[in-house]
């Protein structure tokens, strides 16, 4: 006797579920996605002055002719590479290496971890598509990992004067070129460890504290940024991995009251590719009503020319890019005092 089917009956509801699940595991399989970092994996951790196997999918980004990558901080600005090294006043972007479609993996293979490297780090690989007699267009991928040095931290030293002396009462307010009252800075920290390394460990991200035995002089912000609040001594202290060094400061500055400004660099955006991207920061201010300078910098992202970096509004023309690609920028403000602001950041998702 045959048996009828039924929309009701448990045998059905379970044939429904396998061929859902079939159907979408087969679209799945079959969906193909953009140039992607495969290894290092995004939140890994890695050892400093170890070897890892790069490993990239170029999906359907197809006549991949060479893939570089390069290392950065987190917080790094991206350098532009440069065919001539020697050029004055030019920055190069060190090559960690370059990949080819006839390498194991293909446009991959053995990658070092920097030997210097400490906490967050990114690894950015940037492809390189040839379209012909069009040229080539550069497509990326970009993860943040953990390096971690397997050598224990020795000393810890402040790469400054010592004991340090910030400001001098009467001191002429030149823009930008002055220690004053909310002044923010940062103190530069390294570490030797027992591999013979001196690593920065200027950033939290790298296990560094910082205290103020005067917050009422100098003041600890987030980030390890320090603060002028007002005049007298202090001294720094800093720790990291259970290691300890202290700076003694005399700070003597004209004492003029004068907040630091401000900085905004408006909410995060998304934009097509091939459009002009402006970067806002009108709404930066400053609590004394005074004129701004403006710093933009990028920190993520391949490399795009950045337009009227020092102004309140900068622009870029957004890349062509087969996926979302997340670009990120960091502005400073800083005042005629000399009071710089805290960094403020700011995406921009570019879209095919």
């Amino acid at each position: 006797m045959e048996r009828a089917m039924c929309d009701n009956c448990p045998f059905s509801s379970l044939l429904a579920t396998f061929l859902t699940f079939t159907l979408v595991l087969s679209l799945s399989t079959e969906q193909s996605f953009a140039f992607t970092i495969n290894t290092p994996a995004a939140g890994s951790t890695l050892t400093a002055g170890s070897t890892v196997i790069a490993r990239v999918d170029p999906g359907k980004d197809t006549g991949i002719v060479k893939v570089r990558y390069y290392w950065y901080g987190e917080q790094d600005e991206v350098l532009v590479e440069q065919d001539d090294s020697t050029a004055i006043g030019s920055i190069v972007a060190p090559v960690a290496m370059v990949g080819s479609a006839d390498q194991e993996p293909a446009f991959g293979g053995p990658l070092k971890v920097p030997q210097d490297g400490i906490g967050p780090m990114r690894l950015l690989a940037v492809a390189e598509i040839s379209r012909g007699r069009l040229g080539t267009r550069a497509v990326f991928d970009e993860v943040i990992v953990k390096v971690e040095p397997s050598a224990a931290l020795t000393t810890i030293d402040f790469e400054t004067d010592k004991p340090l002396q910030l400001g001098r009462a009467g001191q002429s307010a030149a823009f930008g070129h002055v220690d004053s009252m909310g002044k923010i800075f940062e103190l530069p920290v390294v570490a030797d460890f027992a591999d013979d390394i001196t690593r920065r460990i200027s950033t939290p991200a790298s296990g560094t504290n910082y205290e103020s035995s005067s917050p009422k002089v100098i003041k600890v912000l987030p980030g390890g940024l320090l603060q002028i609040v007002g005049n007298g001594k202090t001294t720094i202290t800093v720790t990291n991995r259970g290691k300890q060094a202290s700076l003694d400061m005399d700070v003597n500055v004209n004492d003029e009251p004068n907040e630091p400004p401000v900085a905004d660099a408006g909410v995060s955006k998304a934009a097509k590719a091939g459009t002009r991207v402006k970067l806002n920061g009108l709404k930066s201010r400053d609590p004394e009503g005074e004129a701004l300078y403006y710093s933009w910098s990028q920190v993520r992202g391949s490399k795009v020319p950045l337009l009227d970096a020092n102004n309140s509004e900068a622009s870029f023309l957004a890349p062509s890019v087969s996926e979302p690609r997340t670009y990120r920028f960091k502005l400073r403000v800083t005042d005629r005092k000399g009071a710089d602001s805290l960094p403020v950041f700011v995406n921009v998702t570019v879209e095919p």
